[in-house]
């Protein structure tokens, strides 16, 4: 099973513009309204911290890969290597330049109406990391660092999230 995380920030930003874009879900008339939603566990899947916690008790499984979202936009080379090493799938040289371009968030953003329909615009806006700070302001922020520690401090997916976001900003 490969795991793929993110930073819970860029989880909630990505997440409310999916909602607003995405009729059958909730809209939210502000940023503030959402986060209220999101932080008090009012999500259509649920809260983000505890299916991180569910996936906490399972980190240790050598059939479990966890990787962050942010760790393949740093290097997605080494992520895609990575990855066909855990499968136990032997890749060469250009097999592997093709997967990771076509595997590139701007390759699937450009062929998204091939793959997705007109989903596809809802699927893929930005793919960026650090988008929160577009929409965070310093108390939001604060509130949800401390959920992140109350929930996933000292845990090994969140000491893997807290290293990624936190350390290599």
């Amino acid at each position: 099973i490969l795991l793929l995380i993110r930073n819970p920030k860029d989880v909630a930003t990505s997440f409310y513009h999916f909602s607003n874009d995405m009729s059958p879900l909730p809209s939210y008339e502000t940023w503030d309204d959402f986060f209220i939603a999101f932080m008090t566990k009012k999500m259509p899947w649920g809260c983000y911290f505890e299916y991180l916690s569910k996936w906490n008790k399972y980190a240790d499984n050598e059939n479990i890969m966890t990787i962050t979202y942010e760790e393949l936009k740093e290097n997605a080379v080494l992520g895609v290597k990575n990855i066909a090493a855990f499968f136990g799938i032997p890749l060469t040289e250009k097999e592997l330049q093709s997967v990771v371009e076509k595997s590139s968030f701007q390759s699937m953003k450009k062929n998204s109406h091939k793959t997705h329909g007109a989903f596809g615009n809802v699927l893929f806006r930005k793919g960026a990391v650090s988008d929160w700070k577009n929409l965070f302001n310093e108390g939001q922020n604060e509130k949800m660092d401390k959920a992140f520690e109350e929930h996933m401090g000292g845990t090994k997916l969140g000491t893997k999230l807290k290293y990624e976001v936190y350390c290599k900003a």
